[in-house]
């Protein structure tokens, strides 16, 4: 059985008409309209034990909201969720999910905010019962790779936005959770906390097996942690699968860059490639793209470098940015 799994899951939210002024307001409070609008529509997957999948969109795709109805904070207004064989948003079998999941939200914190953080993860352990041996043998691991040892002591509150990610992300494993969502736990962070963050949770992944859902608006988060991705747009999936696939899907995209000492004339691509190189010219670099499927790497460097004087060159992969941003562009999968 998959750890999770959604079954033409819908979530509609209700809002009343408010009619202008301060008699509107009072009409409103017995008014009986409303307007209707779908988070969520219609969707359905399944993730397996131990997977790290990336859930993708733009603002207001949903994403969130099936997150929150993963959790059990939000009940769906039609379909089904199953977290580890139990509803998540059901009161009796709550409690059977709560023990088995950790969250991170990125602009919440779920730690006692004038506390020491040490006293936080102690609580925490009283909540889920957890073992003496157990949590002293996970804390140790989670402050090795967390590195939270500078900051154990000091109140919640004292400490830096990269700090506090750090122990929000201390506090969501302590229980060992079989599942973990992340939503958005790299947001605002430098780019040297960023990476400490990122291995971290691949240090976690490995040692323990966890399932992860992360939703993030960078790329490179996707690409350095997830073989999966799911991408929402509008409450709806556009693409679920590999993220091998979805790149081959797309064309093996290269871009190759270059500046020259004096003017290059681009027809020369068209001569040789037919069409094949699109070519653009910003701030004195060209830029080449071309599918290596139908192009070799080999074959536009030699006209490169038949035809120009080359100062400086560089060849750079289609970013997964890039390929998301067509995806919403087209609605094509």
């Amino acid at each position: 059985m998959a750890m999770i799994e959604l079954r033409n899951v819908k979530k509609c939210f209700k809002k009343p008409v408010r009619k202008p002024g301060i008699l509107g307001m009072f009409k409103t409070l017995f008014s009986m309209k409303y307007t209707v609008t779908e988070a969520v529509k219609d969707i359905s997957f399944s993730l397996n034990e131990g997977e790290i999948v990336g859930y993708i969109g733009a603002n207001g795709a949903g994403k969130s909201t099936t997150i929150k109805m993963m959790c059990g904070i939000l009940t769906p207004t039609s379909g089904e969720i199953y977290v580890d064989g139990y509803l998540p948003y059901d009161p009796k079998q709550r409690k059977h999910v709560l023990g088995k999941i950790g969250v991170v939200f990125g602009q919440r914190t779920q730690l006692w905010w004038d506390l020491p953080l040490v006293e936080s993860l102690t609580i925490l352990k009283q909540i889920y019962d957890i073992k003496e041996s157990d949590y002293q043998e996970r804390f140790d691991f989670i402050k090795e790779v967390l590195d939270l040892t500078p900051f154990l002591s000091q109140p919640v509150r004292t400490l830096s936005l990269g700090q506090r990610m750090r122990a929000d992300l201390a506090a969501s494993l302590i229980h060992n959770p079989k599942i973990l969502f992340l939503d958005e736990p790299t947001i605002g962070l430098d780019v040297l906390v960023k990476d400490k963050m990122i291995q971290a949770i691949k240090d976690i992944h490995q040692r323990y097996h966890t399932t992860i859902v992360l939703t993030t608006h960078n790329m490179d988060d996707i690409t350095d942690l997830c073989q999966r991705v799911i991408i929402l747009d509008e409450g709806i999936i556009l693409y679920d699968g590999p993220l091998k696939m979805l790149k081959n899907k797309f064309g093996d995209i290269r871009h190759i860059k270059f500046t020259c000492k004096e003017k290059f004339d681009t027809n020369v691509f068209k001569h040789h490639f037919d069409g094949l190189c699109d070519v653009v010219l910003e701030d004195e670099t060209y830029s080449i793209a071309f599918d290596i499927s139908k192009i070799s790497i080999n074959q536009v460097l030699k006209v490169i470098l038949d035809n120009a004087s080359v100062s400086d060159i560089s060849i750079v992969e289609n970013s997964l940015e890039s390929i998301v941003k067509t995806i919403y562009e087209t609605k094509k999968y």
